[in-house]
């Protein structure tokens, strides 16, 4: 039984982390770390964990096998650090850095400690995207040539109205604007799921974005990356998709078009199918994403040494290093037409 001490007990950990450690056989939760005494407590009182720190340093003393980092992307760097300082294997929430510079002095320590860096793609473990790896490496709809990622929603809404009826700006949906916006967030996942399905890497890409709202970055964002082995995927993500509505609605699609057929995947239809030479072929609808599977994976890893579907820290540094400059290359095609 691996011992796991996780950083950071905020929105991502309290529904997708800590539940998944907690019931993942081969680990047990044996500490937590938040400066958020209120957080911290939270979650202590929630999964019964004896072991609570506000203090980083005496979190680190307390005896782990390894660490989950789900804290802030700007503590990332230093939590990682820290791990490697006590030679600890990690499974950090993405981004992994705040940029390139950071990532590689993070795997440079990581690999001098001899342990093990990962980053949380969860999106990867959904039993609907395992399955779609699975029909590529099997030529199920024969070669690949595109790929169409959709994600397109309201990020929980611009506004949040208090029990007066008063309106202000929803915080979370701000805050995820101003720390890139949404294709250096969720578009992540879709940047990392073409890799993982294509085994191919991204030869070039190029950006465009379109502005609802006045943050720097662009709300609503659509990525077009040309791979190594010929196929092209465009990602589409939005934060301003019905932001303002009063019902409002969301588009998740995964659409894989191959010589011989095409895969697709639709999250708010509950859909997943492919239809190929053969006919038509009804998948099995799961959810887009995994915190289980991926807990389950990395208790694995941790036995075992390996992992082959993880993401590897280096390839998780990659995907958002083409996140950033996609945003960037939206926000300076803008700036270059003002």
């Amino acid at each position: 039984m691996k011992k796991v001490g996780l950083m950071g007990c905020g929105a991502v950990a309290g529904y997708g982390h800590l539940p998944a450690i907690a019931q993942t056989d081969g680990l047990t939760l044996h500490a937590i770390f938040d400066p958020n005494e209120e957080s911290l407590r939270r979650a202590q009182d929630k999964y019964q964990v004896k072991n609570a720190f506000l203090n980083e340093n005496e979190f680190f003393e307390c005896d782990l096998d390894a660490i989950t980092i789900t804290s802030p992307a700007p503590c990332h760097k230093q939590n990682v650090m820290n791990a490697a300082k006590h030679r600890l294997p990690v499974m950090c929430e993405k981004p992994l850095a705040m940029n390139a510079g950071e990532a590689i002095e993070m795997i440079a320590a990581m690999k001098a400690a001899d342990v093990s860096l990962y980053t949380g793609f969860c999106y990867r473990f959904s039993p609907s995207a395992l399955k779609i790896r699975d029909l590529v490496r099997n030529n199920a709809i024969g070669d690949i040539r595109s790929l169409r990622l959709v994600y397109n929603w309201d990020l929980h809404g611009k506004y949040v109205t208090d029990q007066d009826g008063n309106k202000t700006i929803q915080k979370r949906r701000e805050g995820r604007m101003l720390e890139g916006g949404p294709m250096v967030d969720c578009g992540t996942h879709q940047i990392d799921l073409a890799h993982f399905w294509l085994n191919s890497e991204v030869d070039n890409f190029s950006a465009h974005g379109a502005w609802v709202d006045e943050y720097e970055a662009p709300d609503h964002v659509w990525l077009h990356m040309d791979h190594a082995n010929g196929a092209h995927t465009m990602v589409e993500m939005s934060y301003s998709y019905h932001h303002t509505a009063k019902n409002p609605q969301k588009e998740f699609v995964y659409e894989l078009i191959g010589s011989e057929g095409v895969i697709r995947y639709d999250a708010m239809a509950k859909s997943f199918i492919m239809e190929n030479v053969n006919g038509h072929h009804d998948l099995g609808f799961h959810d887009v994403k995994s915190f289980d599977g991926m807990y389950a994976e990395w208790a694995k890893a941790l036995q075992t040494g390996r992992s082959d579907l993880l993401t590897k820290a280096e390839d998780g540094m990659r995907v958002v290093d083409i996140a950033r400059q996609a945003t960037h290359q939206a926000i300076a095609k803008r700036n270059h037409q003002s």
